[in-house]
């Protein structure tokens, strides 16, 4: 009830509507149970009566109330399809606006394929219950104790006769809906599971077929299938066994009406016009009990959907802002880490980490594979908190600090490019909207993307591939890097931006890097040491710990991990050269 409540909320915003819906609703029941008075006058008074004016006079109530009947189905079921598009759009863009609060986290722990089921196929199965599974509810309701209140005014006898079997269908009903529920939670999960398989297969087809591993994903994706199938056909199985025996028993009510109105009549208890009419009245009756097992199953279909949608709305952020935070008048582009440890799902990465940029200078973070260095620009930007110490930002916490106008003034190059689905022009532009046609351009020189951008069909205008498909890593990776010099920010992030280039185009980018870093606060994480020799100090990290620290001379002076790594990159050198180019 705790989900149906939810889903209603979102209607009661279009209250008027509902109303609306709800009345023309009631005014079509109302019609619909003056069908067997007309049926009990045209029997008693007009066939066995002998009132034959009154035949002209019912035939029209009988057209009237059709072509009323018709109207106010149209109009009721635009009104209530007009409110759950309604309530979907709210809650698709409620729960894509919550999406983008989430953290990094989030999306660590959770597949893309079964976001994307909640954002479609719940949120689906939550609007066909608001357009088709409320009316007909609120319908059936109507009917059953409408019609209840009608037979007993008619005759109490009958109607408690006829009536005899509705436990033994509220007792099917029960049965029904505790064996349905967790079937169509398993089915929700499995759909999710399904996507998911599908998403992953189509985002990867060039890994996929680089192994040839085609018949490996034909035969995940075939298993995930089958078991979406199976389930399926398992909620379908339970409902074959349950509706016809629900069907049986409210069938009953008619042999029973048959049998003892027809004695009534016989008796001369009532009338044989009260009998038609009270099948009539009856079939309203009916009518729920049979359609039970239906309601029960668009119920549940609304509740697994609403619970996995309401999943997500109530996942709450890790990483939480003041209610009154800091926004700076000015931002200067100082970083300090202060004693920072850093924990990721219970295991330790970053270890008492201690480092200070003073504004304007480049601070080069290098070390091997897994030794925290993009840990470290993460909580910068505080795509994560830090577990123990802290980060201030121009002596301010970052926890202090309104997230937006902390990362308005970070631009991130990150080691994986993505672009969207746009113009190149778009993509560059993404960081800073408000930007000119001029400054694009200058951003593209600055990275040396100009040139191979003015080679291409349309120019900036040309349409990029989804995540950028039809260029080439080192082209994605310098567009990337125009988008965050378009953003013109004080702090400077590159996590390994220039790993897809060549030695050639590198050493173009660095050098045009040089304009845009003077002034701005820079954090290189970089494996080549023409990237990080020039920085004012270089962060040697092992395990999450800062092994060595220092300028590329002092560095290389001591002869520690940072000459070892030089070394290595430099290993076809003799000593002499090498003393020459890099010492």
């Amino acid at each position: 009830m705790d989900i149906i409540k939810r889903i209603y909320q979102y209607s009661a915003r279009y209250r008027g509507m509902v109303i609306a819906a709800t009345a023309l609703l009631i005014l079509f029941i109302f019609i619909n149970l003056l069908m067997p008075h007309f049926s009990r006058l045209l029997v008693d008074d007009v066939i066995r009566g002998g009132k034959h004016e009154l035949l002209p006079w019912l035939l029209l109530g009988i057209l009237v109330s059709a072509l009323a009947r018709g109207v106010l189905v149209y109009t009721r079921s635009l009104l209530f399809e007009r409110m759950s598009q309604n309530c979907l759009y709210d809650l698709r863009n409620e729960m894509y606006t919550h999406l983008q609060s989430l953290p990094f986290e989030y999306y660590d722990n959770n597949r893309v394929g079964e976001i994307m089921s909640r954002m479609t196929g719940d949120l689906e199965g939550i609007r066909v219950f608001l357009v088709v599974g409320v009316p007909i509810l609120l319908e059936n309701a109507i009917y059953f104790f409408g019609t209840g209140i009608i037979l007993f005014s008619m005759n109490a006898e009958l109607a408690a006769i006829t009536m005899a079997v509705s436990p033994f269908l509220a007792y099917g009903a029960v049965r029904f809906n505790k064996r349905i529920r967790p079937v169509y939670s398993e089915m929700r999960e499995q759909q999710a599971a399904l996507n998911t398989a599908a998403q992953e297969n189509i985002a990867g087809v060039r890994v996929v077929k680089a192994f040839a591993m085609e018949e490996y994903e034909i035969t995940k994706f075939e298993k995930e299938n089958r078991e979406n199938r199976e389930k399926n056909i398992l909620s379908n199985f339970i409902s074959a066994k349950y509706f016809p025996v629900m069907e049986f028993i409210s069938s009953i009510c008619l042999v029973i009406l048959i049998w003892y109105g027809g004695r009534m009549v016989a008796l001369e208890r009532i009338s044989l016009g009260t009998v038609v009419a009270f099948n009539g009245y009856l079939w309203m009756m009916i009518s729920p009990m049979r359609m039970l097992g239906w309601m029960i199953n668009v119920l549940n279909q609304a509740v697994s959907s609403g619970k996995r949608v309401f999943e997500v709305l109530d996942t709450g952020s890790s990483i939480k802002e003041k209610n009154e935070p800091y926004i700076p008048e000015e931002f200067r582009g100082e970083v300090e880490f202060r004693d920072v440890s850093f924990y990721y799902r219970e295991q330790q990465i970053l270890f008492h980490m201690n480092f200070h940029a003073d504004p304007g200078e480049t601070i080069a973070i290098v070390g091997p594979t897994g030794s925290g260095k993009t840990s470290v620009i993460n909580l910068i930007a505080r795509f994560y908190d830090a577990s123990c110490g802290s980060i201030l930002i121009d002596g301010i916490d970052i926890k202090d600090w309104k997230m937006s106008a902390l990362r308005s003034q970070i631009g991130i190059i990150m080691q994986e490019t993505f672009l969207f689905s746009d113009t190149i022009e778009a993509n560059i532009l993404y960081g800073n909207p408000g930007a000119t046609h001029e400054d694009v351009v200058a951003a593209a020189k600055m990275a040396d993307a100009h040139d191979f951008i003015m080679e291409m069909p349309n120019g900036y205008e040309t349409i990029v591939g989804e995540r950028g498909m039809g260029l080439s890593g080192g082209q994605k990776q310098r567009i990337a890097i125009a988008r965050a010099i378009v953003k013109n920010p004080r702090i400077l992030i590159m996590d390994d931006c220039t790993s897809a280039v060549d030695m050639e185009t590198e050493h173009e980018i660095q050098k045009a890097l040089k304009q845009v870093m003077a002034g701005r606060t820079t954090f290189i994480i970089a494996h080549r040491v023409s990237s990080v020799k020039n920085a004012d100090e270089i962060l040697v990290l092992d395990k999450g710990c800062i092994m060595e620290r220092g300028s590329h001379s002092q560095l290389m002076c001591i002869k520690g991990r940072y000459y070892e790594m030089v070394r290595q990159q430099y290993k076809d050198l003799d000593d002499a050269e090498f003393r020459r180019q890099v010492i």
